[in-house]
């Protein structure tokens, strides 16, 4: 945080007034000279101060948050007012004796810093931004991947349990050859996908023609059951 100070003498309250800091009284303002930010140079230069003055930047690699933290409501509603003629679209609180304004979106973070001339922030925030996104994209797909090997290895296991269910009430030899040829395939290799199984097949079957056969052998399960 920086502290500017400035000895209260005559050559100096004109300098105090006309940046909109006192009224012609010399008595400190709320807020701010409406003067001030009819100018985009200077609208940024007062989101940079009101950065540097009480600003909060959460770590990207959690979470995307930018705060600000205003002591009265008049300053809170001229940085939100700020921050919309920038096409941003802050969200505030009041919390305690002070008014927070933040931005969670990643998007948003980023186009302050930009505004406020954060250039190295903006850089070193995109970094983390796209470690993060690869990272969650990469979680998605092990834990797709994941939850199909699960949903494969459980189906395995109901077909190998279905044909060793027919085996033992009639046996395999019920089967028509290409139905007891996939269920002699499925019990050598019960954890194996239904296209890799039909890869095994002579000749070579695509999944959904494996999947048909097998509710064929469900069928026969089903009949022999009935028995």
């Amino acid at each position: 945080m920086f502290t500017v100070q400035i000895p209260l003498k005559l050559q100096h309250k004109f300098l105090l007034q006309e940046l909109g800091f006192v009224d012609d009284d010399q008595v400190l303002q709320d807020s701010l000279d409406s003067r001030i930010l009819e100018r985009n140079c200077c609208r940024r230069a007062f989101m940079r101060g009101c950065f540097l003055g009480s600003g909060f930047l959460g770590d990207p690699t959690r979470s995307y948050h930018l705060e600000l933290a205003l002591k009265n409501q008049e300053g809170a509603g001229e940085v939100m007012e700020t921050l919309a003629l920038f096409g941003l679209n802050p969200n505030c609180r009041k919390h305690r004796d002070r008014y927070d304004i933040y931005l969670k979106e990643a998007d948003q973070v980023v186009e302050f810093l930009r505004i406020i001339g954060a250039n190295q922030g903006v850089l070193q925030f995109e970094n983390c931004r796209v470690f993060k996104e690869m990272r969650n994209q990469v979680n998605r797909l092990v834990n797709c991947e994941t939850a199909n090997l699960d949903k494969s290895v459980k189906a395995g296991l109901k077909q190998v349990a279905v044909i060793k269910e027919i085996d033992s009430m009639a046996g395999l030899s019920i089967l028509r050859p290409s139905l007891r040829e996939l269920a002699l395939l499925r019990l050598s290799y019960p954890e194996a996908s239904l296209t890799e199984l039909g890869k095994l097949l002579s000749p070579s079957l695509s999944k959904s023609g494996v999947n048909h056969r097998f509710r064929e052998i469900y069928q026969v399960a089903k009949q022999l059951r009935k028995k």
